[in-house]
């Protein structure tokens, strides 16, 4: 980090005061195996208290736990207007998981450690524990807790792995990409579930935009909603890399 080259209307009273406000600076995007190598990066910009992602919500800046509840929303509608996909999940999986089969340890969306995020497996193990205390899904049951010996769907492969609450299968089923058994509860085939969430970019293409429904799935919505805020005392710490915040991500 730098330092600011303003004059001398930056007295010490305003950089006391813009240590308290924070702005967007630009929109970071899929993250993937990235995760760790952003993280560095970004500390080293702006010190590890001086960034943070946040998510334009409706307008508002808003925290990451006021925002997944948004991706969980869509996963809740997305699968309670679907009975039969919920059938098949509780009949025949016992787990769902993303990019690798230690996800399914993992209950919170908070992921600190973990290389790559994944919150699909997630959102859908709680919308159908949900679901087994609702008297409207008399078919999702409890299921005792403990481990199980579950075949993956799309490898054969059998593991020793916790059994989700209310799944009941023999399956572990992945989430993931067009290849996997799961797809059609990947992020990007999920509608949002509020018209208000959707947001577009012009010009730009990830490949959220491509598969699905595009720019109106829940995963175009947490990516495009995404922003990286900074402490405005640290942004123009940067001097005349303040064009290029995000240079590098």
């Amino acid at each position: 980090m730098g330092d600011a080259e303003d004059g001398p209307w930056l007295t010490p009273t305003a950089r006391e005061l813009f240590a308290e406000v924070w702005i967007p600076v630009g929109v970071p995007g899929f993250s993937g195996a990235a995760k760790a190598h952003r993280r560095a990066l970004l500390d080293g910009r702006f010190g590890s208290d001086g960034w943070r992602f946040a998510y334009v919500v409706r307008g508002s800046v808003v925290r990451f736990d006021v925002a997944i509840a948004e991706y969980e929303a869509a996963y809740r509608q997305y699968l309670c207007e679907r009975p039969a996909l919920v059938e098949f999940l509780v009949s025949e999986c016992g787990n769902v998981y993303d990019d690798n089969i230690t996800n399914v340890h993992d209950e919170h969306y908070d992921q600190p450690d973990t290389a790559m995020n994944h919150y699909q497996d997630i959102s859908v193990r709680r919308v159908i524990a949900e679901l087994v205390d609702d008297p409207l899904w008399p078919t999702v049951v409890d299921t005792e807790k403990g481990f199980a010996d579950l075949k993956d769907a799309g490898t054969g492969e059998t593991y020793r792995l916790p059994r989700a609450r209310g799944f009941r299968g023999a399956y572990l089923f992945q989430i993931r990409d067009p290849m996997s058994p799961g797809y059609c509860l990947n992020p990007a085939v999920v509608p949002v579930h509020d018209p208000a969430l959707i947001t577009t970019l012009p010009n730009h293409l990830s490949w959220y935009h491509i598969e699905g429904c595009a720019h109106l799935s829940v995963e175009a919505f947490w990516q495009m909603s995404k922003v990286v805020e900074v402490r405005y005392d640290r942004f123009l710490a940067l001097g005349a890399e303040r064009v290029r915040p995000l240079d590098g991500l």
